[in-house]
């Protein structure tokens, strides 16, 4: 079903009101956001926001175990995603697939995509609507995220699509030679952006180029809050 013009102008706005204001200024990138129809990955209770500046929750799909999740701003996904300069051969790991739309703009980019979701309602729910949107090289599992990598392939991107109190060494392991991690580090009010790129056996270059605030991925260290 072809979107409205309503919803098509407030593509647009979005855009060119948020996302090229934040230096996301590659065409083909600014292709795949006018092209990919975020309102579908969107809960219906929130799909009037699907546009805005913000994040959206994700509370009526997921358990209220795990409260709190949500889409990332379209600007932090745009930004994220021009940065980590992903080729169309690529393979990439993402860490909380939450309602499976940054999977849908990295499938745009790379060859295969694996992302990783701790929820089993918003897995599922994720899973269908890549499936009903016609993305068919995104592969969801059903999996908690901080937890050690099986042994086996390894990735030239890794996508944190929440907040992390430390860059997670283990996931640099899973790296390729040249390969790139993305993660939002820190604690509130102020976090920022990692790229971390594997350039040698045991060696890493990490730039912090941006400032934002994300929500916490679920079960990565948290540092202690007690002084001595």
């Amino acid at each position: 079903m072809n979107a409205t013009p309503d919803l098509e102008h407030l593509r647009f706005n979005m855009i060119e009101q948020q996302i090229r204001p934040w230096d996301v200024l590659d065409f083909e990138i600014l292709d795949v956001l006018a092209k990919i129809r975020r309102e579908d990955y969107v809960p219906a209770a929130h799909r009037g926001l699907a546009f805005f500046d913000m994040e959206i929750p994700l509370e009526d799909v997921a358990t209220a175990r795990e409260p709190g999740q949500c889409m990332l701003s379209p600007k932090v996904e745009a930004r994220m995603l021009q940065d980590l300069h992903i080729q169309k051969h690529e393979t990439v790991l993402e860490i909380g697939t939450g309602s499976g739309f940054m999977a849908a703009l990295l499938a745009q980019r790379a060859a295969q995509v694996l992302t990783l979701e701790i929820d089993s309602k918003l897995a599922a729910t994720a899973a269908e609507t890549l499936r009903r949107n016609g993305v068919m090289n995104v592969e969801v599992r059903h999996a908690d995220g901080a937890q050690p990598l099986a042994s086996g392939p390894t990735f030239d991107v890794i996508v944190l699509s929440g907040s992390v109190a430390r860059i997670p060494q283990g996931l640099l392991g899973s790296l390729k030679m040249g390969g790139r991690l993305a993660a939002i580090v820190g604690d509130e009010p102020m976090m920022r952006a990692h790229f971390v790129t594997r350039v040698g056996e045991g060696k890493w270059d990490t730039v912090q180029p941006w400032d934002t605030v994300a929500p916490r991925l679920l079960n990565f260290p948290e540092p202690s809050r007690f002084n001595f």
